[in-house]
Order: C-alpha cells, then structure tokens, then sequence
C-alpha cells in the first residue's frame, strides 16, 4: 500500500466502524487466502432494497481496481470480508519477521543465539 505504508509497517487497526468512507484504508481478507490485503477503498455501493453496504478497493499504485483479486465470482466486498481500519503504523517493526519466514536461517541462527545467551549468562 505504498507510499502511504511500506512492506514491514506494523498496522493498528480499528474495527468498531460499521460503514467505511471512499477514502478509507481497510485490511480485508478473502476467502481461501492466507495473506490480508492492505487497500484504499474505492467505491461504495449501497443496495437500495435493505441498504447493505458494498466496497471496491484499489491499492494506491496499482492501475485497476482489486477485482482480480477478489474470489473468483465476486465482484465488491461485504463488511464481513473486512478485519478493520487502518488508524495508526509503526514503520518497519515487522522487518525481522519477514526477514525470518523469507530466510528461514536467520530464525535458526536467532533462536541459536538467544540458546547460547541462556545458558551463558550468570545470576
């Protein structure tokens, strides 16, 4: 979702919100899909017989909407396919975990180390 948050952000969100705004970013997941999707929503639809909201979203640099992305057959998002809002990041804490699950040596040479310093250290 950059430039407005980097790979590694430590996200804060809300998810008290019932109906979200154009404007707004939302973390949703899709079914059958382990990551969760940080985007800008896009559009907002409203159904007019029972007024359930529905969203479109896109990703700041991205050049369509997330359609593509969605399940396939599914064309907006419903509230309960959205975990909340975005209201506050820390950058670049979630560094070392990603650094660790892309490079599984560095979680066997870290767990090592702190091994080593347990065992070395004096009360």
């Amino acid at each position: 979702m950059e430039p407005a948050f980097q790979r590694g952000d430590i996200l804060f969100l809300d998810n008290n919100k019932l109906n979200f705004e154009i404007g707004d970013i939302i973390v949703y997941k899709i079914k059958d899909r382990e990551i969760p999707i940080v985007h800008r929503i896009l559009k907002v639809h409203t159904r007019k017989n029972d007024g359930v909201k529905f969203y479109l979203t896109k990703g700041d640099n991205n050049n369509v909407d997330d359609r593509g992305l969605y399940a396939p057959g599914q064309l907006w998002l419903q509230r309960s396919d959205i975990v909340g809002i975005a209201r506050a990041s820390v950058p670049y804490v979630g560094m070392a975990t990603i650094l660790m699950n892309d490079y599984p040596a560095l979680k066997v040479l870290a767990v090592g180390l702190m091994a080593i310093m347990a065992f070395t250290q004096r009360e």
